[in-house]
């Protein structure tokens, strides 16, 4: 029989490994997919940063592209990109701060006049902390010189906080980076009638011994002279110092950290100390304060108060199930209701969720690219996106959750390539984690759940595919089985693409309404989702 070879042509179904639009470019696979525009780029730097780089590009190479969308954006648009580092750092939706940090310095140095006097207006509100301070400090150096504009923008950090603010800020965070307060005041010299914060600059400086009633200061320094624990606690009581305040030989007493929690431990703080405290015997199931940790750990008050990033959570508690440190540099026993309080601490991070009661296809990309780490964490991309799921999970009435890689190797054509997963918010997040890190992995075939609801008869209205956008296996591209499942079914389906690396591609047809792009880990995920399953078609 005589092949046809017009049939070969087909518009509407196109391999992976061929473009299927104009203006797709090829990936780091060698699939082809749509260029992500620079705003989708920019949130996603924003959010996931570049550290650790992605399976293909490594976090050099990685950081120059993202680099170079921030300074474009800093040149030519620089009051919409103050704009937008502000949104994403004062809402708490990024887990590190170096990213907007750095988009900030960029602007400072690289806009026009007016954004450059806008970026640098915002210093105080995206650099929150001494640490933060010393960061902008040593990024901006990479772009320009200290100019009036910059000293007086770093000398309002110093002068438009409360005395008693500033203090406890230049006694918690001494020096990072390679700068220290003193090197800063040096550089910026700001002038106050304040004698109180006058005398704060010059002990800052080295110029005077003490400061006369400035407790915290007063505290910090009768720290660390203490002779013992005993000593060091009751200063912790009186003066509510923070545990970065006390010399090394006092943090590994257990009374000390009793004083600690007793004078209110910050959250972040407390996330990080729970294996010390745990090995201190302070955590056990029944000791008298485990009860009130595990409150406080799950206070989803004070969770948004101190901007703690769920991302931030889930390490902690799969650093703490796991019961020892990196590279086993210490154990520690861990404490069930503990385990139980960050659970909930990771789902209370996201804030309430709208549930939209949308029959909902949460599609996890397990592939073999999907095993690099995010934002330099020690969590794969394929862990995140599966506790990134369960949020959405624990809101939604009716989902199905799918992993995918992609269909059938040579030796085993009956694989289909995608999986159900029976996970659910009911298990406990390192359990979770672990199953889906043990699933295997191949290609990647971002069209499998599309497919698999159209074989199987699903009736999805949102399908959330959470992945690095690195397809290239598949006979047809993702928005293509998208759009022969509206056909098919009748169904307006929608697709709400999770990128969870900073790179510059997305399956997300620009021109398609019903598709979207949304940077992984953004804490607002959940609730943008809910908001694009609920919006007019």
């Amino acid at each position: 029989m005589t092949v046809d070879p017009l049939t070969g042509v087909n518009l509407r179904r196109t391999a992976q490994s061929q473009p299927a639009a104009p203006g797709q470019v090829q990936n780091n696979a060698g699939g082809y997919v749509f260029a992500a525009d620079d705003l989708t780029r920019l949130r996603r730097f924003l959010v996931l940063g570049t550290d650790g780089g992605t399976y293909y590009v490594n976090a050099r190479e990685l950081t120059a592209e993202n680099a170079e969308v921030v300074i474009e954006s800093a040149r030519h648009h620089a009051a919409e990109l103050v704009a937008e580092i502000v949104t994403v750092s004062t809402a708490g939706r990024a887990p590190k701060q170096n990213p907007a940090l750095f988009a900030l310095a960029a602007a400072a140095a690289l806009g026009d006049d007016a954004g450059r006097r806008i970026a640098l207006d915002a210093l105080p509100l995206v650099a929150r902390t001494g640490t933060h301070l010393f960061l902008f400090a040593r990024y901006v150096e990479q772009f320009r010189g200290w100019g009036r504009g910059l000293r007086r923008a770093i000398g309002a950090w110093y002068t438009d906080r409360s005395v008693d603010d500033l203090a406890y800020q230049t006694v918690k965070y001494r020096q990072r980076e390679g700068w220290s307060h003193r090197d800063l005041l040096r550089l910026s010299h700001p002038q106050t009638d304040d004698a109180s914060r006058r005398r704060l600059f010059d002990w800052i400086c080295g110029r005077e011994p003490a400061v006369d009633g400035l407790r915290i200061v007063d505290g910090f320094q009768r720290a660390q002279h203490s002779a013992d624990a005993a000593e060091a606690a009751t200063l912790v009581t009186e003066f509510g110092l923070s545990w970065e305040m006390l010399p090394d030989h006092v943090l590994d007493h257990g009374l000390v950290w009793e004083a600690l929690l007793d004078a209110g431990m910050p959250q972040t703080a407390l996330l990080r100390q729970l294996p010390r405290l745990t090995r201190l015997g302070l955590l056990a199931p029944t000791a008298p304060r485990t009860a009130a940790v595990a409150r406080q750990l799950a206070d989803p008050e004070r969770l948004r108060r101190a901007k703690v990033h769920p991302i931030s959570v889930l390490v902690a508690q799969r650093t703490y199930a796991s019961g020892h440190g990196a590279r086993g540099s210490s154990s520690w026993e861990p404490s069930r209701p503990i385990i139980d309080a960050l659970d909930a601490a990771f789902y209370a991070a996201f804030g309430a969720v709208t549930p939209t009661g949308a029959r909902t296809m949460l599609a996890l990309d397990v592939s073999g690219s999907m095993t690099a780490q995010v934002s330099g964490l020690p969590i794969s991309c394929r862990e995140a996106s599966a506790a990134l799921a369960l949020v959405t999970a624990a809101t939604e009435s009716r989902y199905e959750i799918v992993g995918f890689t992609s269909a059938g190797t040579s030796w085993d054509r009956s694989d289909t390539g995608l999986t159900a997963l029976a996970i659910s918010p009911r298990q406990r997040l390192d359990d979770v984690l672990r199953e889906v890190s043990g699933l295997r992995f191949g290609g990647t075939d971002c069209a499998l759940p599309v497919l698999h609801a159209l074989e199987h008869g699903l009736s999805i209205d949102l399908f959330v595919v959470y992945t690095d956008n690195d397809t290239w296996a598949g006979e047809i591209h993702p928005h293509q089985a998208l759009r022969h499942y509206r056909e098919r079914t009748g169904i307006g389906a929608r697709m709400a693409v999770v990128g969870m690396t900073s790179s510059g591609f997305s399956i997300a047809d620009p021109d398609d309404p019903g598709m979207l792009d949304i940077a992984g880990f953004d804490s607002a995920v959940p609730q943008v989702l809910s908001d694009f399953a609920t919006a007019p078609g």
